[in-house]
């Protein structure tokens, strides 16, 4: 059961400020939450296989391999300045 400390503790923790109202609201509104998830303890899960995904997942990827469109002094060609076959950029302090 949850209580108005254990909202307010949370609220705390969030670094929130509630009202009175919003700590009853919210007191009741969690002990709710708590109520319906109580409830999944009567299901009876004892023949279900633990899972990570409901879905089975297959990574679809490509094959990685190396393209080269062009050559590097087609590269350079764009370069607004360049020294030593690198880009050249302004120093930053």
């Amino acid at each position: 059961m949850i209580t108005i400390k254990d909202v307010e503790h949370v609220a705390k923790l969030a670094r929130l400020e509630l009202t009175e109202e919003e700590k009853e609201l919210y007191t009741k509104q969690l002990g709710d939450v708590l109520k319906y998830v109580d409830q999944m303890n009567e299901v009876d899960t004892s023949n279900v296989k633990p899972m990570a995904q409901v879905v089975d997942l297959v990574n679809v990827m490509r094959e990685d391999v190396v393209h080269y469109d062009h050559t590097k002094e087609e590269l350079m060609a764009n370069a607004p300045d360049e020294e030593n076959g690198f880009f050249k950029v302004p120093k930053i302090n």
